[in-house]
């Protein structure tokens, strides 16, 4: 991550996030103001497919050690792979912006360069790479719970998860436990880091 994706009060974030598995990141994403029908079952899917492959690839830092020397090659290929892919995915004209967002099973908190043209209660989608190295996106229903400008000139979008289907909204909340969980490894390893510095 770029930077550290700031903790605010308001008391939007008390509603999205409080008492809420939750996760900071900086990832491609955008907000599209109006209603438009959405394929859910698209999104699930690419978020299914997303598990299968993280349980395939063993991308818990704690298991990771435990691989093979020649399956941690073809891993690091395939990353190399990803990433060119995605690199050249942003290059086209349509790429999602990437900015620092906290998001929950409820919904999210986009900190963006400049405030949206959306008043509270419109609604909209949320078009978001649920992972930096995939260069898919999901699109999720929404609507603009608050906005408020912040330190840094940022400006702070909070947006509610409109209606999931069943299938989508565990999918999504799988994705954010994973997601909950490496940042808690990651954390922990580089704390072990420091204390040996």
């Amino acid at each position: 991550m770029p930077n550290k994706v700031p903790m605010l009060e308001h008391p939007a974030e008390t509603e999205l996030f409080s008492a809420a598995l939750t996760c900071e990141a900086w990832l491609p994403v955008r907000f599209v103001a109006g209603d438009r029908p959405l394929l859910q079952q698209q999104s699930e899917a690419l978020l299914h497919g997303l598990a299968v492959a993280e349980d395939l690839r063993n991308e818990d830092p704690e298991d990771r050690g435990e691989l093979p020397q020649s399956m941690q090659r073809m891993e690091a290929k395939l990353d190399l792979i990803l990433g060119l892919l995605g690199k050249l995915a942003r290059q086209r004209e349509d790429a999602l912006p990437v900015c620092p967002l906290r998001w929950s099973h409820r919904g999210l908190r986009l900190d963006l360069p400049q405030a949206v043209d959306s008043v509270a209660g419109t609604g909209g989608v949320v078009l978001l790479q649920p992972v930096a190295w995939l260069s898919d996106h999901i699109e999720l229903p929404v609507h603009v719970l608050a906005q408020a400008i912040g330190s840094e000139k940022q400006h702070h979008l909070w947006l509610r998860f409109g209606a999931l289907n069943a299938g989508l909204k565990d999918a999504l909340e799988r994705h954010l436990f994973r997601q909950h969980r490496r940042q808690i490894a990651e954390a922990r390893q580089a704390a072990l880091d420091s204390d040996r510095d």
